[in-house]
């Protein structure tokens, strides 16, 4: 879900990198080039043209810009001098990332994604142990293959489910929202990948139907959807957030404005959003599921979690590399309340191959050969990171634990730099990386990796700081040669990170791979059900794009986090979940 997957970019922290949110806590030395960079699902826009790319960024300016006003006003009626109120009883108190924008058709970032899988939901969703389980329909469907090899899934709707008001949820708010968010007015950055597969989705798209004839209504109660053919990632897909159900009528009343008092059909709902401070979210008693054990939910946004968490002001906060130390003391009291779980995410250097001088595969090995991945990890981050030798993470079967990867080798580094074509050229002296961020300085891990460059390599390698939203708008456009990203997964399979990523036609080839032998590997991954077979083309995938460095895998995400002794049923999460309904505060 959370890319998707969050799924913000930026420059690599040297502090923890939790998908949820980190931005809270200002004990990570690069926040200020990162904020929520570093959790940010990459999710890439629809290829539309120019005027379509300032129309859709314009749309959302105007759309945050509002946000801050309505927050803004409520901020200025609270008095930003009020004193923290002790807390209630029902109530979690916890640490976030603000989110960007809760219209799940524009959600590509994870600070949004977490706090809009609580409000919404979908026809399925992925459980705590990240398998797929009925959400607002009342079990998972077995696929249906019809004569024309398409195949149909029909999904029950539950007769309980509702939205927040109290409407009842039917099959045509589902139909009206998919075909909503790939209508290309919406102008959403993931509608096309996560709901291409739908039989006439793509000509939808591009305006040469008036509905999409493989959503159809059978009854105020049964929804068939039709993909063209037989994936094992479709129901996936439809974990993520573009497939959430819409209240028509308050998105039609409202289009610009609604998603900032979301009408949903989640376990909560949204009350209130204070720009920069937090927001609260309410148990809605009348979830279709189990309703949620906590009454309310308030969320931070600003200031120092660990020592708010001291404060007694949170009762979850993230551990940045300021107070890692003494956290993970056995001595420390706050030791016995740590708690922590690697990430389905990663975080990396990209490439753009088109672009002189990283359209050769020597200029690009040499950098990464320079790379010293562990005196980062274990010197500079203090272990709060594992160091990644290829794309899959760990807890994938196409993660391969004994796989090398690109070792640390600055003899061979030189090496590959001197056989470029480029060696001896000015090109190489007009290297430029750009990360996310307006700090000062781009941050410690990016400082030391271009220490490596220049020591090893001779190379002095110019570091560009850019603002998030134009950030990644021009990677989109591909205006930068050789920049730096992290991916959180939206879904536990390879398919999100390697096929959205490196296939040749994907939305998300920032990179502007064109591989025909990396292209019909991942054609095959993609529609076969031999779990096998899928891993060892996966990893067969990763090997070729970590051989030839398109990406060069930096670390793998961990959470490190602190969490009250009277908080039962909470724990960090692998990826982006709806999950804050389980929690239970032991009063």
């Amino acid at each position: 879900m959370t890319s998707l997957r969050f799924l913000l970019v930026a420059a690599l922290l040297a502090a923890v990198m939790a998908l949820a949110a980190c931005g809270g806590d200002d004990g990570q030395p690069e926040q200020e080039a990162a904020s929520q960079a570093a959790q940010r699902q990459d999710r890439e826009q629809d290829d539309q043209d120019g005027q379509e790319e300032v129309t859709r960024e314009e749309r959302q300016a105007t759309i945050q810009q509002q946000q801050q006003q309505q927050a803004g006003a409520a901020q200025a009626e609270a008095g930003e001098a009020a004193t923290v109120a002790p807390r209630e009883r029902g109530e979690f108190r916890i640490a976030r990332a603000e989110p960007i924008n809760l219209d799940p058709a524009q959600i590509t970032d994870v600070s949004s994604a977490v706090i809009a899988v609580e409000i919404f939901g979908g026809l399925v969703v992925l459980d705590r142990d990240l398998r797929i389980a009925p959400d607002l329909a009342e079990s998972v469907p077995s696929p249906t293959v019809n004569d024309d090899g398409t195949v149909t899934y029909r999904f029950t709707i539950r007769r309980n489910a509702t939205f927040h008001d109290g409407k009842p949820i039917r099959a045509q708010d589902f139909k009206w929202t998919l075909e909503r968010n790939l209508h290309p007015e919406t102008l959403s950055p993931t509608a096309p990948d996560f709901l291409g597969d739908i039989v006439g989705a793509a000509e939808y798209v591009r305006e040469r139907v008036d509905e999409v004839v493989g959503i159809q209504v059978v009854d105020d109660y049964t929804l068939d959807i039709t993909i063209l053919q037989a994936t094992p990632v479709f129901l996936y897909k439809l974990t993520y957030p573009t497939a959430y159900v819409l209240d028509r009528e308050q998105v039609e009343a409202d289009p610009e404005r609604w998603a900032l008092n979301p009408n949903g059909s989640g376990p909560f709902r949204l009350t209130e959003w204070q720009l920069g401070e937090g927001l609260t979210l309410e148990r809605f008693d009348d979830y279709h599921l189990e309703p949620a054990q906590v009454a309310k939910v308030s969320v931070r946004f600003a200031g120092g979690s660990v020592e708010q968490f001291e404060n007694d002001e949170l009762d979850q906060a993230f551990v940045g590399i300021n107070d890692i130390e003494r956290v993970r003391d056995p001595a420390n009291e706050l030791n016995s309340q740590y708690v922590t779980r690697s990430e389905l995410s990663i975080f990396y250097l990209a490439f753009n191959v088109s672009t002189p001088p990283f359209d050769d595969v020597n200029v690009r090995l040499a950098l990464a050969h320079a790379i010293d991945k562990t005196t980062i990890t274990q010197e500079v981050q203090a272990d709060l990171l594992i160091q990644a030798r290829q794309i899959v993470p760990p807890g994938l079967a196409a993660h391969d634990t004994d796989y090398p990867g690109l070792v640390f080798d600055p003899e061979l580094a030189q090496e590959y730099l001197a056989a470029s074509r480029y060696a001896g050229s000015t090109t190489l002296e007009d290297i430029r990386l750009t990360i996310s961020g307006a700090g000062a300085t781009p941050g410690p891990s990016i400082e030391a990796i271009q220490d490596m460059w220049r020591q090893h390599l001779g190379l002095e390698v110019d570091i560009q700081q850019v603002e998030f939203a134009s950030f990644i708008s021009d990677i989109d456009r591909g205006l930068y040669g050789f920049f730096s990203l992290g991916w959180s997964l939206d879904y536990p399979d390879p398919h999100n990170v390697l096929d959205y990523k490196f296939y040749s036609a994907s939305l998300g080839n920032d990179v502007q791979l064109d591989d025909e032998a990396i292209d019909a590997l991942l054609e095959e991954a993609r529609y076969s059900f031999d779990q096998e077979v899928r891993t060892s083309i996966y990893r067969q995938v990763d090997n070729m794009l970590v051989e030839q460095a398109i990406w060069i895998p930096l670390y793998y995400s961990v959470a490190h986090e602190l969490v009250k002794p009277y908080v039962k049923n909470y724990e960090p999460t692998r990826m982006v979940i709806p999950h804050l309904r389980f929690v239970s505060i032991e009063e």
